[in-house]
Formats: structure tokens, sequence, C-alpha cells
């Protein structure tokens, strides 16, 4: 993408948006960067076809530590702009940053050493919604990433209650399309994190392959969310019948500090 040729405002907000999937709770326990891959930094990948899309640049390198959990615990991922920033102050992702909120899973011999090109199956996702009056932009209806940003950069999803035991890869990522109205605008942050899932499960969902979850032209994918839309493809396969959908615009924030009006916190 040659940022010349993009209009100031969206200069702009590509050089404020960065921003990285970096903590891990499980129950509402802090598990801080104990079984994340960190990126080396906050910059996007904008290629689908490449092997980044699996758990972004610098983080197919895996770390030595796993967080247990148990098959039905909630998890959380937790995002930010800058490494080690967990204020509630600063949007999770800004910029106008907006697009949809997705997880991933793949079953791996050892989540420590395993390079993500295993199958992968979704567990959640939160894409757009129409705001009611709206009828200018699809900036200003409702998005997951807004719904992220109101809860503190923390997004909970489930992991499947019969989900069979063993290592996994969760792969937490937001598709921004504040620059997708041409193919490759589109802007994807992903980290991984380790896990070792116990339980007596046998569930084991289809799986698509990273790359090839995405086509630079998916209608998900390549969009103009500057003018008014009257539907959203989210991108990639469905939510498996154990995941979760959620359709934006109220969202349940299980953190302790929520964004409000005028960045008026609540405790």
């Amino acid at each position: 993408m040659r940022l010349s040729f993009l209009p100031a405002t969206l200069l702009l907000q590509h050089a404020a948006g960065h921003s990285l999937f970096q903590q891990l709770w499980v129950n509402g326990v802090d598990k801080s960067n104990t079984c994340v891959r960190t990126p080396r930094s906050n910059s996007p990948v904008s290629s689908v076809s490449s092997n980044d899309m699996r758990c972004n640049a610098g983080g197919a390198a895996g770390v030595s530590g796993k967080c247990a959990v148990n098959a039905g615990d909630t998890l959380t991922v937790e995002m930010h702009q800058q490494p080690g920033d967990r204020s509630c102050k600063n949007e999770a992702i800004g910029g106008n940053h907006y697009g949809p909120v997705l997880v991933y899973m793949s079953k791996v011999p050892d989540a420590s050493k395993a390079d993500g090109s295993t199958g992968w199956f979704k567990v959640y996702e939160n894409g757009w919604a129409a705001a009611p009056g709206n009828k200018g932009a699809a900036d200003n209806d409702y998005w997951g990433v807004k719904d992220m940003n109101k809860c503190c950069g923390k997004v909970d999803f489930k992991v499947p209650k019969d989900l069979a035991p063993g290592d996994y890869l969760v792969r937490a990522e937001v598709v921004a399309l504040h620059t997708a109205q041409s193919a490759g605008g589109a802007q994807f942050y992903m980290s991984c994190y380790q896990i070792t899932v116990t339980g007596s499960g046998t569930l084991a969902p289809a799986t698509v392959k990273i790359p090839g979850l995405y086509g630079s032209s998916d209608p998900g994918i390549k969009i103009n969310i500057h003018s008014a839309i009257t539907g959203y493809t989210v991108p990639g396969p469905k939510v498996i019948a154990e995941g979760t959908a959620v359709t934006p615009g109220n969202p349940v924030c299980a953190a302790k500090r929520i964004r409000g009006a005028n960045n008026v916190f609540t405790f």
C-alpha cells in the first residue's frame, strides 16, 4: 500500500492506530505476558497470503510459557496500542480503525513450538451492526472494535466445553477497515497465545489453513466503511456451533474498568 495516495486524514489514522494483542486472562485471573507470542512491533500485517497472517511478524516463534485452561473456561484477550500499556485512558486501537474482532484456535502437538501451519477454527466474532438513525458512513455504525475499546481493550470468549484436551494456539485478531476501499488496504492485527486445555471432551472442529483464510477482495476485507452500507460479511469461516457470534453495540464488559461517555471510567 502506498500511503502517499491516501487523504491526509487517513494518513493520520494510519499512524495513530497501530496496536497489539498482549495479555491473557483465564476466568478473570490476569496471566499477564506469560503465554503470549508478542509481535516485534504494533504494525499490522497487510498481505493475506503471508505466513505472518498466522501469528504476526515476529510472533511465529514460540515462547516457553503455556497457560493452563479447562474446557469451558472464559478467556479474555487484551489489546493496547503500545507494549505494556494497559491504561484505559487510551483506546485499545485508535485512529478510527473500525472493523471486526475475531478469535481462532488451532490444536497443536506443542504450543511452544507450533508454527501455526495447522488448521484453525473460529470460536468468536464481533462484527458490524447498523446504528439506529445513522444514514451516513458506516464509521458511525457499531463495530467489534468499538465494543473492545469500550471494554478497555478486553474481549471475552469461551473455550468450548467439549473441546478435546491438549495444546492449542489462540489467535486474536482485529481486521481494521479504515483504508480497505481497495484490495490490500485492510490491516490485520493479531497475536497468538499458547494454552494447554484439560478436560474429557472429544470436540475436534473442522479447520481452515492460514494463509488461505481470507482473500484480498473478500466482501468483509475489501469495503468502504466511509460510505453507508446495508450489510457486512464477517471475514473467514463461520463461528463453530460451540463458539460465540456477538452483535456489536451493547458490550458486556467483564473488565473492572469500562470506557464510558466522555472517557469517564466506571469501576
